[in-house]
C-alpha cells in the first residue's frame, strides 16, 4: 500500500504539467485548483462568520410523561460515563471530541481529538 502522506512536492513532480491558462487540453484531466490558504491572513474573509459550537454531554431518551414529571433537583442519567470524552459540535457537524475543564468559576472544553470527516 502507498504512502498517504506525500509532501506537496512529491505531489507537484509526480502531477502532469498544466497548460498556461489553467484548463486541461483533454475532456478527462481536470483544470487547475486555485491556491489552497496558507497562513492565517488567508483566511481573513471568514473571521466574522458566526458559527454555532455545541458541546453535547450525553443523551438520554425518556417518554414525554416522564419528562413532565421531572422537577428541580431531577436527575437525567446519561449515556456517558465520568471521563468519558464528550462530542463537540460545529454548526451541527461532529468536528472533535474533549474534555470538560473548570475556568475560574465557569466550564470550558478542552478538544483531545480533531474528527476528519470525509466531504461528500
Amino acid at each position: 500500500m502507498a504512502d498517504d502522506n506525500l509532501e506537496l512536492s512529491e505531489l507537484e513532480e509526480s502531477a502532469p504539467a498544466a497548460p498556461e491558462n489553467g484548463i486541461a487540453a483533454q475532456d478527462d484531466q481536470m483544470p487547475e485548483i486555485p491556491d489552497v490558504p496558507h497562513s492565517a491572513q488567508d483566511l481573513e474573509a471568514v473571521y466574522d462568520i458566526p458559527v454555532q459550537v455545541s458541546a453535547v454531554l450525553g443523551k438520554s431518551t425518556m417518554e414525554v410523561q416522564k419528562l413532565l414529571k421531572l422537577g428541580r433537583g431531577a436527575v437525567v442519567e446519561l449515556d456517558r460515563k465520568v471521563g468519558e470524552a464528550i462530542d463537540i459540535y460545529v454548526n451541527n457537524r461532529l468536528v472533535a471530541r474533549g474534555e470538560v475543564v473548570v475556568l475560574e468559576d465557569r466550564l470550558g472544553i478542552t478538544m483531545t481529538e480533531i474528527i476528519k470527516t470525509d466531504r461528500t
